[in-house]
């Protein structure tokens, strides 16, 4: 008998399934690039970027030296193991240990309402990014049941993908991140929403 958290389970990975197949496509214009995959978490978007075979070389992020070692944890349990087009690297966000100009991808998956600053993250994304680059990301957006939808126990789920969930977040409506891409120097906005879900993705000029 199909139980109902099997369906769920199912439901579950159809959705991340189609995630990465929207992200891929986002990112076509850079196929073969070099792509960052900042606040990585365990790495669950870094491997499958990875696993691609889409990118010259994928780096995957994180200032959480936990975080970086489950992601080390789970590519050796990878049943193929992994090219050696994959690395781990444990920096900040607002100081990415990149020269200016030298990234042609950079992925923020249900991260940026986790950084203490957004502006000042999104900005130094434009820094490293070439141009032409791509920056994608997913988050949350600001609604009236923040407070009660994203409290702590409802954020636990998160964990396994982006890491240690914190008690402060910064929320946006949609046309405040654009209005923050903008201000950044990053052009071509375009958004993908799902209830209080977005993907939305800007490029250098």
């Amino acid at each position: 008998m199909i139980t109902t958290l099997s369906c769920l389970h199912n439901s579950h990975v159809f959705m991340r399934i189609i995630l990465m197949y929207r992200l891929l496509y986002q990112f076509q214009s850079v196929a073969g690039g070099i792509l960052v995959d900042v606040s990585c978490g365990s790495g669950l978007f870094s491997r499958k970027f990875a696993s691609s075979g889409a990118y010259s070389s994928v780096i995957a992020l994180d200032f959480s030296e936990n975080m970086l070692r489950q992601c080390y944890d789970y590519i050796k349990q990878e049943e193929t193991p992994m090219n050696t087009n994959l690395a781990l690297v444990r920096a900040d966000i607002l100081r990415l240990p990149f020269a200016s100009c030298s990234i042609d991808a950079i992925h923020a998956g249900a991260a940026i309402h986790c950084w203490p600053s957004p502006s000042n993250a999104i900005a130094e994304i434009s820094r490293v990014l070439k141009p032409g680059g791509v920056f994608v990301a997913t988050t949350f957006l600001s609604t009236p049941t923040n407070s009660g939808l994203f409290s702590i126990d409802a954020l636990k789920p998160l964990r396994q993908i982006v890491g240690p969930v914190n008690s402060s977040y910064n929320f946006f409506i949609e046309g405040e991140l654009e209005d923050l891409c903008r201000s950044c120097g990053l052009v071509n906005y375009s958004s993908k929403v799902q209830r209080s879900f977005i993907m939305f993705s800007r490029q250098k000029p």
